[in-house]
């Protein structure tokens, strides 16, 4: 099982849901809020390209702006004859905030900083 890191969230969360770009441990993400439920998935649909924080979510699916394309907020799958997923990365919830966990490569963990 891969080893995560956790680096913190640094950005406010507002309360009820909401689809936002984050920029965390150098990568450009999607942090979203759906059904009381705090996701962080990757910011690109693999379909077109599309920017999945300017989507918006329906019954525990991120849709794409472009296509309208939907991913499960859970498993990452896209719908039924889509053939694609989107990464799911973890989110756990601290008393100082959010943070988001990122699997190390085996590289990474020999050479940590």
């Amino acid at each position: 099982m891969a080893e995560l890191r956790w680096y913190k969230i640094d950005v406010e969360i507002p309360e009820g849901d909401f689809v936002r770009q984050l920029n965390i441990a150098g990568k450009k993400l999607c942090l979203l809020r759906h059904q009381d439920q705090i996701h962080l998935v990757q910011n690109t649909c693999p379909h077109a390209g599309g920017i999945l924080s300017g989507g918006w979510c329906e019954k525990g699916k991120l849709i794409c702006p472009i296509h309208r394309y939907a991913y499960d907020l859970v498993s990452g799958r896209g719908a039924e004859g889509q053939g694609d997923y989107i990464n799911i990365y973890p989110v756990r919830q601290e008393a100082d905030g959010f943070y988001a966990g990122f699997k190390q490569s085996l590289f990474s963990r020999f050479f940590k900083k």
